[in-house]
């Protein structure tokens, strides 16, 4: 059996005969909390509703839990949970009853509501009405309808999108403690790359329908070279000398910039900037962010 909890192969959907999703290779791990990145109209949206049979792809094929979405639809689908786009409640009714209205479709235990609203901290707001809800409180009931039938897979499509930072922190918070608590595989999209960050170990990257990185997301970091900042007198002097030595320096008129092989490299060059008499003021190590190396990898189509 794959290790994979999903796995596509070449996913590709055309809508006009423009492909808007095109051979992606998506693979999720048990136990993951995936971040499925990518600029606003990168084909995010429209893959997840492929992988919950919601759109049919134009070929390529989707593999959940082992098995082919096509051929056991309905017996996969039993056990992902989902959260796409904004929740929509019934605003008169209370938490707990719009939780049993879909308790009864998918025949669950009544106890099943108390469990999935102890699970997002709602236990207290339960018999209130949902119109009353706060937009994160509406979202946290939005992750607890997906929950109602103990799903194995659960996705969720900008989970966070609109919240303030106090709703955005919660929903993170109950994303990252799902896994070793409750045994969910978590596929979370979004364009907002410090949430992704702080959230997930592994990440997708998707701009204009094109997978262009998926790995761990300390391989993605790893991408990134650190590079030196050297704040000199006579910068230009210095500059001209430091190349003329073999060294890689970059000048912007105002501060020379040098990439970060290893301390003895920013050592020795140091020496060399004292040893010809140049006063040396600064060194500073600059890292690149996971948002750097994101607008690097998608020429610039970044995030809100």
């Amino acid at each position: 059996m794959s290790k994979w909890i999903v796995e596509t192969n070449q996913l590709t959907k055309k809508l006009g005969g423009k492909a808007v999703v095109s051979d992606v290779n998506l693979r999720i791990k048990e136990g993951d909390i995936y971040g499925f990145l990518g600029p606003n109209g990168a084909g995010k949206t429209t893959t997840i509703r492929m992988l919950l049979g919601l759109a049919k792809p134009t070929y390529g094929h989707v593999h959940i839990f082992g098995h082919e979405l096509a051929r056991k639809r309905i017996e996969i689908l039993r056990k992902v949970g989902s959260l796409v786009e904004y929740p929509s409640f019934y605003g008169h009714l209370t938490a707990y009853d719009n939780l049993e209205a879909v308790r009864r479709l998918l025949d669950v235990p009544r106890s099943r509501i108390d469990q999935v609203l102890e699970v997002v901290r709602l236990t207290k707001e339960a018999r209130r009405a949902v119109k009353g809800y706060s937009l994160g409180m509406k979202q946290r009931l939005g992750i607890a309808t997906a929950l109602l039938g103990q799903p194995q897979l659960l996705v969720l499509d900008e989970p966070t999108n609109g919240l303030d930072p106090a709703g955005i922190l919660e929903i993170r918070e109950l994303i990252k403690r799902m896994p070793q608590e409750h045994g969910v595989t978590i596929l979370v999209s979004s364009h907002l790359l410090s949430e992704i960050d702080q959230m997930a170990n592994r990440v997708g990257i998707i701009t204009k329908g094109k997978m262009i990185f998926q790995d761990e997301t300390q391989v993605l970091r790893q991408q990134a070279r650190s590079r030196i900042q050297l704040a000199v007198s006579e910068p230009e002097e210095a500059w001209r000398m430091l190349l003329a030595h073999g060294y890689h320096v970059d000048w912007d008129r105002q501060q020379l910039t040098a990439e970060l092989t290893d301390d003895k490299a920013v050592a020795t060059m140091v020496a060399a900037l004292v040893q010809h008499e140049f006063a040396v003021y600064r060194v500073q190590e600059e890292s690149a962010s996971l948002e750097q190396i994101f607008l690097n990898m998608t020429g610039g189509e970044g995030s809100l």
